[in-house]
């Protein structure tokens, strides 16, 4: 790991989007909450949070850091749903890692509770849309 010893605690913020495409009788069904294992947006809701406080136990070298916010947005469309992860702390280190795990296991939650109903499903686009605090303080994705 990275020595952040003398580094000073600041103000952290990042945001992290990602993407499923499932077909759009499928979206429907999650909008309806009529998938067969249940409501797949809040269920991925709370496997995103949990994921994101257990980032350092996923990611070799990522530091333990107190996340004080995580929030996670879904938007959906014909085909798409979008997830927009939000995490928030004052550490010596970024979020990025926490968002995009939480990104990510989201997407990985839809996929499996959709997987019986659509076998073409496509997680995609994972990025970092925003971050701030630290040294290198505010990145906004253009």
């Amino acid at each position: 790991m990275i020595d952040i010893g003398t580094k000073i605690a600041t103000r952290r913020e990042a945001i992290v989007e990602g993407k499923v495409y499932l077909k759009t009788g499928v979206v429907k069904l999650i909008k309806a909450k009529k998938i067969p294992k249940g409501d797949a947006l809040q269920t991925a809701r709370i496997a995103g949070i949990l994921a994101a406080k257990k980032t350092p136990e996923i990611i070799p070298f990522c530091h333990p850091i107190a996340i004080e916010f995580v929030d996670i947005k879904f938007f959906l469309k014909n085909r798409e749903i979008k997830i927009i992860a939000t995490v928030r702390g004052e550490a010596k280190t970024g979020m990025e890692m926490e968002a995009l795990t939480a990104t990510l296991v989201a997407a990985l939650t839809i996929y499996d509770m959709c997987k019986p109903l659509d076998k073409d499903i496509i997680i995609s686009d994972i990025k970092l849309l925003k971050k701030s605090g630290g040294k290198s303080g505010l990145y906004v994705k253009r």
